[in-house]
């Protein structure tokens, strides 16, 4: 089964090898692009867990309302 996919993977190398500059970079951009963007998802996400598992945030109890300021109503002419 290795030997399968080395044989492939030698015959994909060599086509891609012989493809013009342009054709290559097109070609490397539509696979590699979205590879590297998935990757750096799975990264993110596996460290946004890892960072709330081991550090997580404190719950905040609510203020009271004397610091907040007074509610004006839209509706109302000044």
């Amino acid at each position: 089964m290795v030997d399968g996919f080395e044989q492939w993977w030698d015959g994909v190398e060599l086509w891609m090898a012989q493809l013009a500059f342009p054709f290559q970079f097109a070609l490397l951009m539509c696979v590699l692009l979205p590879l590297s963007l998935g990757v750096a998802r799975l990264i993110d996400r596996v460290v946004d867990n890892a960072s709330t598992r081991f550090n997580p945030v404190p719950k905040v109890e609510p203020g009271s309302d004397e610091g907040k300021p007074e509610k004006v109503d839209a509706g109302r002419s000044s």
